[in-house]
């Protein structure tokens, strides 16, 4: 596993893209994309939000591939709720056995829970370990001095 600072769509593609989500819907059945890299990937692609709150809606709260390079990453119950460890935990073991099975090479993930969740990076940094090895990069949005 990588740690770098930058802007996470200057890898995309041909690296796959994970986005931090949550397990809402909508009363239209899409997924809630409330902000950071989520937010982001709707404005960029809004038909992701239908696939997600599909899959959701009949799997669960689970990492899915949305196709065009962009999977998703649980990392709480509701946009409303705090991230939690163990979802964290889980998404990363998800997103690892499915790099496996996909046959990614890079995988970029921002640094989950931390960013709007307000999670420390120090907490979460030793879930990750367990289970990314080095074709994943975490990056954290560089900020300006």
């Amino acid at each position: 596993m990588f740690e770098i600072e930058g802007d996470i769509w200057a890898y995309a593609p041909p690296a796959v893209t994970a986005i931090t989500t949550n397990g809402s819907l909508t009363s239209d059945g899409r997924a809630i994309f409330g902000r950071g890299v989520a937010r982001q990937a709707a404005l960029r692609r809004p038909e992701l939000a239908y696939k997600l709150g599909s899959l959701i809606k009949e799997k669960g709260n689970h990492v899915f591939d949305l196709g065009a390079g962009v999977v998703s990453f649980p990392v709480e119950e509701s946009p409303w709720s705090l991230p939690d460890v163990r979802i964290i935990a889980r998404s990363a073991q998800e997103l690892r056995q499915l790099a496996d099975l996909s046959g990614w090479e890079k995988i970029i993930v921002p640094r989950p829970g931390c960013g709007g969740g307000g999670l420390a990076w120090e907490d979460v940094r030793p879930l990750l370990v367990t289970w990314f090895d080095d074709r994943f990069v975490i990056i954290s949005q560089k900020t300006e001095i």
